[in-house]
Order: C-alpha cells, then sequence, then structure tokens
C-alpha cells in the first residue's frame, strides 16, 4: 500500500519538488502552508491544507513528508519545521533529480534534495535537510553539515568541510581543503581560499569578511 505523500510548503522551491517528484511518478497527497500560489500549474491538481498540526496527531510511520520550505541566509523556518517533526519522531524523504549525478560512493542524509544537474561526488556526506540546488557541485570527500544550502551554480572543490546552517551562494566558489564554521553565510559569486570561523559573512571575489552579529548585509 503506498502511503500518503505531504509536502511542507507551497511556494517556488516546493514546486520545483513537486516537478521531480512527479517525474518519478509519485502522487502528492496535498500540500500544507497558509497560502499557495494557485497561477503555478505545478499545484493545479493537489490539494492545499493550510495546518500542518493535524499531521502531528498521526503515527509517524503512516504518511511521508517533504520539507518544500526554501533556504535564504538568516531565515530558520526551513529548519525549524524540520525540527518541529524530527523532534517527534518523524522522519522527511529524499528527493533526488533523474538530472543530478550522485556518486554511489556519497552518502545523503535525512530529507537531502538534490536538483537537477547538480554533481555530488564519491565520498561526499551531505547532512540531514540540506539542499544541494540546480547545477551546484559538491567533490570528493566534501563533508555538508545539516541544514545547509548550496545554492545554483555553487562549487565546493575536494575536501571542504561546512558546519551546520551555512549558506553558500549562487556561483560561490570555494577550494579545496577549506572548512566553513556553523551560520557562516557565503554571499554570491564569492571566492573563497581560506578557512571561515563560525558566524561570519563572506562576499566579493577576495572574500572579504564580516561578523554577522555587526552586519545585515550580504
Amino acid at each position: 500500500m503506498v502511503k500518503p505523500l505531504y509536502v511542507l510548503g507551497a511556494g517556488g522551491h516546493a514546486g520545483v519538488l513537486i516537478d521531480i517528484l512527479k517525474s518519478h511518478s509519485a502522487s502528492i497527497t496535498a500540500t500544507f502552508s497558509p497560502s499557495t500560489d494557485r497561477t503555478r500549474d505545478v499545484f493545479s491538481d493537489i490539494e492545499n491544507l493550510d495546518n500542518d498540526d493535524v499531521l502531528l496527531a498521526q503515527n509517524c510511520g503512516d504518511f511521508d513528508l517533504v520539507n518544500g520550505i526554501g533556504s535564504l541566509p538568516g531565515c530558520f523556518l526551513r529548519q525549524t519545521i524540520y525540527n518541529k517533526f524530527t523532534q517527534r519522531g518523524f522522519e522527511f524523504q529524499q528527493v533526488i533529480s533523474k538530472h543530478a549525478i550522485i556518486s554511489p560512493y556519497a552518502v545523503l542524509g535525512n530529507g537531502v534534495q538534490v536538483m537537477a544537474g547538480a554533481i555530488v561526488q564519491a565520498g561526499a556526506v551531505i547532512g540531514d535537510n540540506s539542499i544541494i540546488n540546480t547545477g551546484a557541485i559538491v567533490e570528493h570527500d566534501c563533508i555538508i553539515g545539516q541544514h545547509n544550502h548550496i545554492a545554483p551554480g555553487a562549487t565546493l572543490s575536494g575536501n571542504v568541510h561546512t558546519g551546520d546552517c551555512v549558506h553558500i551562494g549562487t556561483g560561490a566558489a570555494v577550494i579545496q581543503n577549506i572548512s566553513i564554521g556553523s551560520n557562516s553565510i557565503v554571499a554570491a559569486g564569492a571566492i573563497i581560499t581560506k578557512s571561515i570561523e563560525k558566524e561570519k559573512i563572506v562576499f566579493g571575489a577576495r572574500a572579504n569578511i564580516q561578523d554577522k552579529r555587526t552586519s545585515n548585509e550580504l
């Protein structure tokens, strides 16, 4: 018997995930969101419910969950939703595009999502609830923490290590053997040639560094 599949969220990121799920012939039972953009064709045949608390009253093995909340720097809603359910014993399903390349020697955690054109090489480990977005490259032996977002077109060379809740922006490049501390943000297009401590914002081709606690800018 096929279990119901619920997607938490109904925005742009959820739409991409549903597109991938449909390509795998998955049947989505409903989305959960206070609002949904019904002008998006991808949602046209899926019911939307406005309160996900009804799921918490059910047995965690009775249905499958997908975290459809996107990830932006400084926004923790995706992580909050993930923790809300996993702390009660629920698990999130991985979503992997048919057009991604994943080494059989890579390890992907609970709820990991890998979009079209992304590459994850041998020895890489992707932490729970992380997104490897469209066209991103995670090279060999990279260790990616939980709740990371590797944005479209970002490149991580070999043996890059990130802490939890790290955002690596669109088109950023991180050379080999670099560590990036938890809760840090690498801005779009930045080039990282040295390790970054936790709670930092890094931007520009020369990797200028600011403390997150003293800056609201990327």
